[in-house]
Parts: structure tokens; C-alpha cells; sequence
């Protein structure tokens, strides 16, 4: 029984940082358009989004060592640092903006400013982190970057990372002082107070999606159905965004959008193990990564962080990967199973063949007790102690799996952007650097959504770097940057 139609202009399956970036930069660029989101959860939020579900690091590529990899020449690749940094200036630019419009916006509530320290030990990544530097340093984006092989310097950025270290251990380090630390959940909420002010916004909260038509006048039929109704209702819509976390894979299958046919997604899940003694705490102000475990994926690169959750500093360190079979912390151990579909089988077979080594550490890390956990972290606080750490659940990555031009299946670690053949519906897909690009990553859809001829001029008055490469335009990025810095306190 469906007694309810709306008619709306944009609808947005998923509560999470994605889709409030997405709506409120339509709601400043074209007030008039209807939105509507829809969560199935009581809050918004509450999935990747959750300050224990994701690292909580502004993505800027100062400090993550996997956005800078060796290419086959032995050279430091820094395409996607690059990108990735550029993608996070346009989010700072946002929140800056939106800090000078409204007085509900409060920075502080979210973004802190942490440093971002690369700590490696050992001759060969010493002298890869070395050869890093030599190269990001040259950079205008990353200028402000500092080094040090000197165990007294790198102690003082770091304490905790010497205490009780082999003084004779080869060590080296790199840290920008303008990172960040973020809480993509209390931004979400500074985000809907925004919404909220807008008369053409709605929200649906503990609403599931039961099924998606495309209709044949360009417009979408969704049944929405409220967790604690018996009815269910319509929402009309002409333009559909999916930012639905680990589940936009199965809900772009359910529908028959094409361009997902050969995808599958693979799910990981994680932990972290958080320190209940103060005085550790006080004595720790950065965020430290490394280089990965053997065999661990990208999205297990070990950090020892400094976190900021309702107002309390949270030390941290992970995460540990795990098997799951869950595309989400409140979905169903059948989430995975039920992705399986013909035209994706070969894709999961192949992947799962060619990644045993993958396979293999991840049931080993499932396994892991809490003294295994902390003998992984004595690599990075040799002096710690079990009965200062608790084990906590860390959220649920569902990682691309797609097959490439050679047709051969591979497991992707970005965040990626699928939209259908007439860019009338996109979906979300995909995991880290993922929330510190959402700006970057939802002007795209903004872009083939609307065929504006003044879009360009409205979107440079929101973020005046956009469409532009800031790496190779130095004088403007320092103009940018003094600007949006300021304004965000990172300088």
C-alpha cells in the first residue's frame, strides 16, 4: 500500500559525508532545486562517516605513504599525492567559505590542527622516505614539508616513538605542521544545520530504499519504505545520487545500471586499539604513519594518531584489517553474498586467486589476539603496555573490484565515481582517501548533473581553486592558502 508521492529534484540514498557535501553545494549553487536525503539509520553519519569508523586524517597525502609508491624505475611516483592534496584544498576552501556565510558553521567543532609525521625505521625505508622528501619538498603544495634522520628532532615531534627505542635504530621522519584532524561526524551535523535553514531541503531518516526504476521521461521512481511504518511511499525524482557506503555496489547492481555490471565489491573490516592512560595522551600531539605490514592493504597502513571525538583527545592506534562479510557495520553477514551476481563472479574468482598472499593476511589478522595488536604497535611505541590499550571496532571498507582494459579483474583502493549513460544518476563506490575529497569528488557529479553555462563562475565564488592545478599555479596557491589558512587557523 503506497499512499505518499514526492517530487523532488535531487534525491541522495545515504546520509553520510558524501551526500551532505553534495547538497549543500547544490543548495548554495541553485537554491530553487528540491533535495531530499534518505537514510536508513536513526542518525546520519553513523558508517564510514563515524569518528571510530574511519582515520580521521584531513587525506592530504603529507604523511601516507601509499599515495607515493616506486614505479618500475625505482622513482617516487607523486601523481596521487598530488591529486589527493589538491582534492583537499578545495575542502578546506568549502569549509572556509561557509564559515565566512553562515554563524551556525563552527570550525572548531571539527577540524583541529594536528601535524602529520611519515616515521619509518630500517636502511631501505629510510632511504625511500629520504628520496620522498627530495621530491614532495620541491613541490609547491608540499613546501612547508620538513625531514629529519636525527632520533633527538624526530623525538621532540614525536615522543612516544622513542620511549624505549634502540638509540642506534635508523630512523627518519617527515612532518607538515598544517595537518589536520577531522571529525567527519560533527562535521555532518555543522553541515545540517546548514540544511536545515533551507526550505527546499528534507530528510528522511530510518527510511530503507525497497527498489529504484528509471521511468521513461528521464526521472527515477523510488519506494521508500520508514522503519516503523506498514505503508510505503514514492519519491519522483530527476537527478539520484547513491551514497549509500559499502552498499552503493549491490543497490547499482539491483537497478541494472550497466556501468556497474562487471564490479564487485570486497569488503574489509577493522580495529583499533585505544589507549585509556592520560598521561600517554598528553604526551602524544600528531598523527604518525608508516609503511604498510607485508602483504597488508593500502587501507591497513599503521598510524599512531591523535584523534579529537566530542571535544576529548582519543590516542589511537591501527587499523587491523579483518574478513567480513558485511558491506556495512549495521548491514547483514548476507551483504556479500548477495552482491554475487554472473557478470561479477569472474571478476571476485580472479582476484581471489591472484591476492592469496591478501587472503591469507587477512585471516591471520581476524585471528590476531590483543598481544599480537600490541606487539605491532611496540614498532612504533617499543615501550608500551598491554593494560593501557582497550580493543575497539573500527568500520567496514568495501574496496573496488573491477576488471581493467586488459580485462583482467583488479582490487582498486581509491574512491570512484560511476554515473549511468544520460548523467542523469551517480553512485559512490569505493574507500579511502574518500571524505577528505568530498568536495573534489561531488562538483564532478554537480558538473555532469547540470549543463550550466554560469556553473564555473558559481562554483570559483564557493572555491576559488576550482579548475584549477594549484601545483603549477605557485603565486595562487599562496594566495589561497594565506587566505583559506587563516580563516581555518592552520596558520
Amino acid at each position: 500500500m503506497q499512499n505518499k508521492k514526492d517530487i523532488v529534484d535531487l534525491t541522495i540514498v545515504g546520509g553520510g559525508l558524501m551526500s551532505f557535501t553534495l547538497a549543500v553545494l547544490i543548495s548554495e549553487i541553485y537554491p530553487d532545486k528540491k533535495i531530499k536525503i534518505i537514510e536508513r539509520l536513526n542518525r546520519c553519519g553513523q558508517e564510514s562517516s563515524n569518528e571510530l569508523n574511519n582515520a580521521g586524517t584531513g587525506h592530504a597525502s603529507y604523511c601516507e605513504l601509499n599515495y607515493t609508491p616506486i614505479n618500475k624505475k625505482g622513482e617516487v611516483n607523486i601523481d596521487k599525492a598530488i591529486q589527493i592534496n589538491e582534492s583537499f584544498e578545495k575542502s578546506l576552501e568549502f569549509w572556509a567559505y561557509l564559515d565566512t556565510k553562515y554563524k551556525s558553521f563552527n570550525l572548531k567543532n571539527f577540524l583541529k590542527i594536528t601535524p602529520h609525521i611519515s616515521f619509518v625505521w630500517g636502511e631501505e625505508n629510510t632511504n625511500f622516505l629520504k628520496k620522498r622528501f627530495n621530491v614532495l619538498k620541491k613541490q609547491p603544495l608540499f613546501k612547508e614539508m620538513e625531514f629529519s634522520s636525527d632520533a633527538k628532532v624526530i623525538s621532540k615531534w614525536a615522543p612516544l616513538l622513542f620511549d624505549g627505542r634502540n638509540t642506534k635504530e635508523k630512523v627518519a621522519a617527515t612532518k607538515i605542521n598544517h595537518g589536520t584532524d577531522i571529525n567527519f561526524s560533527a562535521l555532518i551535523n555543522e553541515l545540517f544545520l546548514i540544511l536545515k535553514t533551507k526550505k527546499n531541503f528534507q530528510i528522511e531518516l530510518d527510511t530503507e530504499i525497497k527498489n529504484i526504476k528509471f521511468l521513461k521521461n528521464e526521472t527515477y521512481n523510488l519506494i521508500a519504505k520508514h522503519k516503523k511504518n506498514i505503508t510505503k511511499h514514492e519519491i519522483h525524482t530527476k537527478k539520484l545520487f547513491i551514497g549509500a557506503g559499502g552498499m552503493s555496489i549491490s543497490l547499482l547492481h539491483k537497478m541494472g545500471v550497466k556501468e556497474i555490471k562487471s564490479y564487485a565489491g570486497f569488503p574489509l573490516s577493522g580495529k583499533w586499539l585505544i589507549c585509556k592512560n592520560k598521561e600517554l595522551i598528553k604526551k602524544h600531539s600528531a598523527k604518525v604513519y608508516s609503511q604498510a605490514f607485508k602483504n597488508a592493504p593500502p587501507m591497513s597502513i599503521p598510524h599512531l594518531d591523535i584523534r579529537s571525538i566530542d571535544n576529548s583527545p582519543v590516542l589511537m592506534f591501527g587499523p587491523f584489517a579483518g574478513i567480513t562479510t558485511k558491506f556495512l557495520k549495521n548491514g547483514s553477514f548476507m551483504d556479500f553474498f548477495k552482491s554475487i551476481r554472473p557478470n561479477n563472479f569472474y571478476s571476485l574468482l580472479y582476484v581471489a586467486i591472484n591476492n592469496l598472499g591478501l587472503l591469507k593476511y587477512l585471516i591471520s589478522q581476524s585471528l590476531m589476539s590483543k598481544s599480537s595488536k600490541i606487539k605491532q604497535l611496540k614498532a612504533f611505541f617499543p615501550n608500551t603496555k598491554n593494560e593501557d590499550w582497550v580493543c575497539k571496532d573500527a568500520g567496514i571498507r568495501v574496496q573496488i573490484i573491477k576488471r581493467g582494459l586488459d580485462n583482467k579483474a583488479k582490487l582498486e583502493f581509491g574512491t570512484e565515481i560511476l554515473f549511468s549513460n544520460n548523467n542523469s544518476l551517480a553512485g559512490l563506490i569505493g574507500a579511502s582517501p574518500g571524505a577528505s575529497t568530498a568536495c573534489f569528488s561531488m562538483i564532478q557529479i554537480i558538473e555532469k548533473f547540470y549543463k550550466d553555462k554560469l556553473l564555473d563562475k558559481k562554483i570559483k565564488k564557493i572555491i576559488p581553486s576550482y579548475n584549477l592545478e594549484l601545483n603549477q599555479e605557485p603565486l595562487i596557491l599562496k594566495k589561497i592558502r594565506t587566505k583559506t589558512y587563516k580563516k581555518l587557523g592552520l596558520w
